[in-house]
Order: structure tokens, then sequence, then C-alpha cells
């Protein structure tokens, strides 16, 4: 209390009893998977398709992840976490050393150029133990005075190549690139593009190895050898997935590369079981996310069904699983290419929060990209799939590819719904970070009513939204923070109890019109 020892005026700041609480976000997913580039089991944070190429790379056959992330920012993500696993800092060893020595030259940088006269030289190999090559200039035979001269390669004291170059200008296309596709150590090119090619002199150059770069896995390639510990990782290590517990502002977390890894023959099918199955730990866990999940390549209707029931029979609120995979557009190749469906899924949830809202279902929603189907999918195949919680992903003449499903993989019908499983993590964890000044408040009927007042005014606001079911405030919801929920003995522990009930909004899934006939003139159908 200030004290006030002097006649005067005094002005004074005081706290508004209110204290507003504001909705946190819901749309900032996490992705792990394999990249030939970035920092290893780091969760790197990427606004668009552009940082996570600078962090990362480009589309690497094989892999899924940057399919995944593409997809994402496509359909309206807007902020992710990416975690590579399953390399070494730098690139190096993404690739299985087959795989890299099966890899063209021209997929490997090369080094810093050196100038000889008019034209630059630079290596595509390394020598012996990753050492320098040297390149000698000669007089070609017969050549002291001509255009004509020769180029030795050597690794240490051993020729490797030798070439005969002209400086004629007219020769100049021919010569060059006829080097370039014989040499399997050198590219020979014009220093300056369009200008006068003269003989040089005789000389010895040293090329530096060609830079560090991982090679590309080519199609039908192996992948690193990865195991499925590395995708659960540790929390403590900040490892794999188990690194994301430190993120809090995570909502959805998908693996996509585990299928890559499962056709590359370096998991099982159990193992990717037990990957997923950490997945949803690791979310039930944390309380505020959801697992979004892909199913085996390659299944139809019955496959994918017997796999959900018997070989991935889950149970939880906090997964949800979408099939089929998705036929997207590869910007790399300009080819089509089938990838699993969860980045683009996440990337509609978050479009779907930010035009919608949180509790709307994610369904009924264009899959942007999507040009196809792995496999498409009947009514009569989503009457089976739909009941045990697979979201089936359809195309229907003139309305595109959508999103035909909006389910969790709980069994409890309390839960059924993905957006009210969302919507509840959305108000969970906005009263709780609203609420923190409550702690350490003195804990009377004044805290109490405050407590009621500012969760009451949320509230409000949510149901005018429709966000929650009802034609009244008192029909959508209840807060209850009184001497029946915080009694004396609970006071003197130092707890607040508040009680709060809600009615969220459910989808509409199922939409029936019953038509009948009647005479017309005032007659009554009957019930």
């Amino acid at each position: 209390m200030p004290n006030y020892l002097s006649p005067g005026v005094y002005v004074e700041e005081v706290a508004s009893g209110s204290r507003p609480i504001e909705g946190v976000g819901t749309s900032v997913a996490a992705f792990v998977g394999l990249a030939p580039v970035g920092p290893l089991n780091e969760p790197t944070l990427v606004t668009n398709w552009s940082q996570y190429v600078a962090e990362f790379g480009e589309f690497t056959d094989g892999y899924y992840l940057a399919h995944s992330v593409y997809g994402f920012f496509n359909n309206g993500g807007t902020a992710a976490y990416v975690v590579r696993v399953g390399g070494t800092e730098n690139g190096a060893g993404q690739a299985a050393p087959q795989a890299a020595a099966a890899a063209a030259p021209q997929a490997i940088t090369a080094g810093e150029a050196v100038a000889i006269g008019t034209f630059k030289v630079s290596a595509i190999t390394a020598g012996s133990n990753g050492g320098a090559l040297t390149v000698e200039v000669q007089d070609a035979e017969g050549e002291a005075n001509g255009d004509r001269f020769k180029l030795v390669v050597k690794d240490g004291d051993t020729v490797v190549e030798n070439f005969d170059v002209s400086a004629k200008k007219s020769a100049r296309n021919f010569v060059v690139t006829q080097v370039k596709q014989r040499s399997k150590t050198i590219t020979v090119e014009e220093a300056v593009a369009g200008g006068q090619l003269a003989k040089p002199d005789a000389q010895a150059v040293t090329l530096a190895p060609p830079a560090a770069a991982p090679a590309p896995v080519p199609a039908g390639g192996t992948l690193a050898r990865i195991e499925s510990g590395q995708f659960i990782g540790d929390s403590a290590d900040r490892t794999g997935f188990g690194g994301l517990e430190a993120l809090d502002e995570i909502n959805m977390v998908a693996v996509p590369d585990l299928m890559a890894a499962y056709q590359q023959g370096l998991i099982d099918l159990e193992q990717v079981k037990a990957v997923q199955l950490g997945l949803v730990a690791h979310c039930e866990l944390m309380g505020d996310r959801m697992a979004v999940l892909d199913p085996p390549p390659g299944l139809n209707a019955r496959d994918i069904r017997k796999w959900r029931m018997e070989g991935a029979g889950y149970d939880s609120r906090y997964a949800a699983l979408y099939y089929p995979w998705i036929k997207s557009f590869d910007p790399s190749t300009g080819q089509t290419k089938i990838v699993p469906p969860s980045g683009h899924m996440a990337g509609i949830w978050a479009r779907n929060d930010a035009e919608r809202g949180v509790h709307k279902a994610p369904a009924n929603e264009i899959v942007r990209g999507a040009v196809d189907l792995e496999l498409q999918i009947t009514r009569g195949e989503q009457d089976l799939l739909n009941p045990i919680g697979v979201n089936c992903i359809r195309a229907f003449p003139g309305r595109g590819i959508r999103v035909w499903g909006a389910r969790t993989l709980a069994s409890d019908p309390a839960w059924r719904y993905l957006n009210v499983r969302r919507y509840f993590n959305y108000l969970e964890e906005s009263i709780l970070i609203g609420t923190q000044w409550v702690v350490f408040e003195p804990n009377d009927h004044a805290l109490w009513a405050r407590i009621r007042r500012n969760i009451s005014a949320f509230l409000v606001n949510e149901w005018r939204n429709g966000a929650l079911f009802g034609q009244r405030p008192e029909d959508a919801f209840y807060v209850k923070c009184d001497e029946e929920t915080n009694p004396p003995e609970s006071v003197d522990l130092g707890r607040v109890v508040c009680e709060i009930g809600i009615a969220p909004v459910k989808p509409a899934e199922f939409v029936v019109f019953r038509l009948a006939q009647f005479s017309g003139g005032g007659g009554e159908l009957e019930e």
C-alpha cells in the first residue's frame, strides 16, 4: 500500500480485473525424416519451401521428407520443424557406399577451378586417399608452335589421363565437350565465356579434390543405413522425435521417411509398428499434439483393413491414419511420384484452422498438389475402413481429390472425431497459458470469481465463433470455481480447482435426407 504523507492529488495505475485469454496456434507441424544435408537431430524451424531447401537440400530420389514438407506448405502450412536423422553432420554417409560408387561423376560437386591460360580446369574426382590431382600443360606432338596442346593428368607420379586440346575457336565446342564426356577426372572450360582462346604456356597446376557432397540416391538405390531407433530417438539426448519434447508449440508430428526405410528393406513391418507406436506414445505424453500416420505402400482396401486391425491395432485419440498414398507432381524430375499422405494432410489441417477454425473437421477439403491416388477407393470399400478409423482420400468426378474422413484411432466414441480432440488440445493450451497469472495469488473468493470471469469470457467468444454447441452460452459451457470445488482442505494444500464443461460441435458425418410421397392438399407425413 502506498503512503500518503502530504496533502495533494495522487495518480496511480492499478491492474485491471480482466485478464483476457488468447487462443494459441494449432498449425505448427514437425517432420522427422531423411535428407542429404542439414543439421542432424536438431529441430530446425522453416516457414517456407525456400528455407527448407537452404537447410536440407532439394528433392532426393528415395526420400519422402522433402515431398512431405513441400506438400505441407503447398496445402496451407505456414511453419514446421524438421528433424533430420540417419546421416552425419555434413551429409556425408547419407547414401550407402555402393550407391555413391554407382553415382555418375556429374553428381559430384567439383572443387575450385584453376586457370590455365584462357581455359579453366577443375577436378571431378579426388586422387588416391582423397588427395589432389596434378595437371601438366605440354606441347602436342608436332605442335611446338601451333594451336594444339596436351593436358596430362597425374595422381602423384602416375599418369591417369591425357588429352589433346585445341585453342582454335572453331574446334572449341567439340574439344571441350569431348573432354567433359570422356574424362573421369577433370573438366575443361573457357575461363571467360566468349573470349579469345590461346594456347597456354607449359606449366603444372594442382587441382584440389572436389568439395564433399552426398551423392543422390538413384532410382531403386539404397538409403542410408538407418534403424528404427533413430526415428524414435531419445528425449534426454534430443534425438529423433524424442527431441521434440522441448518444443511446446508443435501440434502435429509426421515421420514420412519411415516408409522410405521400409521400402528399401532397412526395417520390417514390425519395426514400422514400433516406430509408430513410439510416435503415438510421444503425442500422448505431450498431450497437445497429434500423430499423423502413414500406411505401408501398395496395400489394397482389404490389406489395409487387415493391417489396421491385426498388424497395427493402435487405439489412441492422439493419432490419425490416412489412406491411400498420393500421386503428386515432382518438380525435380517433371514426373509424378507416389508419396505418403501425412505431409499433405498436415498442410490441410493448418489450412482448415486458418480458414474455418480448429473446431471444424479437416475433411471434405481439396488435396492441393495431388494429381492422382495410388488406388481409387470405392464407397463400399470406405464402408469397411471408416468405422475402424482409416480416413480415406478419394477422387470425385468434377470435385477433385478430397479428404473424406475425420476420425482418430480411438475406440472411445467421445474422442472419435479428429476436430474434437484437436479442439480440446487448443482449449487446454490456451487456458493453461492464459491463466499463469493465477499462481501465488491469494486463494479466496475474489480469485475464484476472477477465474470464472476470465474463462467464461474466453468461452463465450468460442461459442460465438460456432465452436460450441448450444443456442445460449449456458447451453454450451459452464465454469465452476467456488467453495464446492475448493473446500478448506484443498485450499490448505495451496490448490485452486476450476471445473470446466464444454459441448463441442461434432461434424455432420452422415447427412440423411428422407423422401416420401404424399398427396397434395395439405396432407401430413406420418412419422
